[in-house]
């Protein structure tokens, strides 16, 4: 008797994180960083490791790690390295001369692996994934902090997707991806008091459901989740957030990361999705 042939296993999603063997807060380019304030290495470790296996293991990613490089703390936030599109990556052009070294380290590793590595031109700050999400087949793009806006044209010119530009306008939430978490086609959650008011309009008019994240849970960085399917992993307390991702029927996993959130950062930042494919 013939057997049917049998389909092939979904592909599991790919990330990319560094290890936080150099990280510490050795400078300060965000509200959240005080070089007086120290980071336990042994914990930050232990955070670190804690959500790469929750990623590789109950929420089936399969995670790829580049090399730490000294005197690059804030390498460990993977997210800001690019945007990948496909078989691209657009580099990112790091604002602040603290950061920019990292560049050339991700290069390699993008190019190692089979990507194909674009550039923006070097007037134009860009910073990756921490500043542009896609939600369905559009790429929200965060500015002012951070990433220049006259990147926005160019991102949709090299990408040929539609591009709609947001300004953020706290300092705590200098990033896109702080403030912005696009959890499937139709919807979204943000934390209103990070953008400004045409912002806040054009996300209203374009993401179908927004969800809303309250103060305390907005400085926990709920909005800095990665998103898998229907599982979101996200940092510790954050309850009326994991109790709204519940109710649309998504699984929350919270895991603690204030190690990473002394320099600004979660679970979002310290990853970077090597998966988003062009449109067919």
């Amino acid at each position: 008797m013939a057997t049917e042939p049998r389909e092939p296993a979904p592909r599991r999603p790919r990330l990319l994180m560094v290890p936080p063997e150099h990280y510490g807060i050795l400078y300060e380019i965000n509200p959240w960083m005080h070089r007086e304030v120290s980071v336990a290495a042994s914990t930050a470790v232990e955070q670190w490791t804690r959500l790469r296996d929750l990623l590789s293991g109950p929420l089936g990613a399969d995670v790829h790690q580049a090399s730490p490089q000294p005197g690059l703390p804030d390498m460990v936030f993977t997210a800001n390295a690019g945007l990948v599109y496909g078989d691209r990556v657009i580099l990112s052009n790091f604002r602040y001369p603290e950061r920019q070294g990292e560049a050339r380290h991700f290069a390699r590793w993008f190019e190692e692996h089979g990507f194909r590595v674009e550039y923006l031109p070097a007037h134009l700050s860009f910073e990756g994934e921490g500043d542009a999400l896609f939600l369905g087949d559009t790429l929200f793009a965060g500015y002012y902090w951070r990433s220049d806006v006259r990147a926005h044209s160019r991102l949709s010119e090299m990408l040929g997707v539609r591009v709609l530009s947001l300004q953020l306008v706290d300092p705590h939430y200098y990033h896109l991806d702080t403030c912005f978490c696009p959890l499937d086609e139709q919807t979204a959650a943000y934390y209103p008091p990070a953008f400004d008011d045409y912002a806040r309009r054009v996300l209203a008019a374009n993401v179908p459901q927004l969800i809303e994240v309250e103060p305390a849970e907005a400085a926990r960085f709920a909005c800095n989740a990665v998103v898998l399917g229907r599982q979101v992993a996200l940092n510790t307390g954050c309850p009326v957030f994991e109790s709204r991702l519940r109710d649309l029927g998504f699984t929350p996993h919270a895991t603690p990361l204030d190690e990473f959130l002394k320099a600004g950062g979660s679970a979002k930042c310290l990853t970077l999705h090597l998966d988003r494919q062009p449109l067919s």
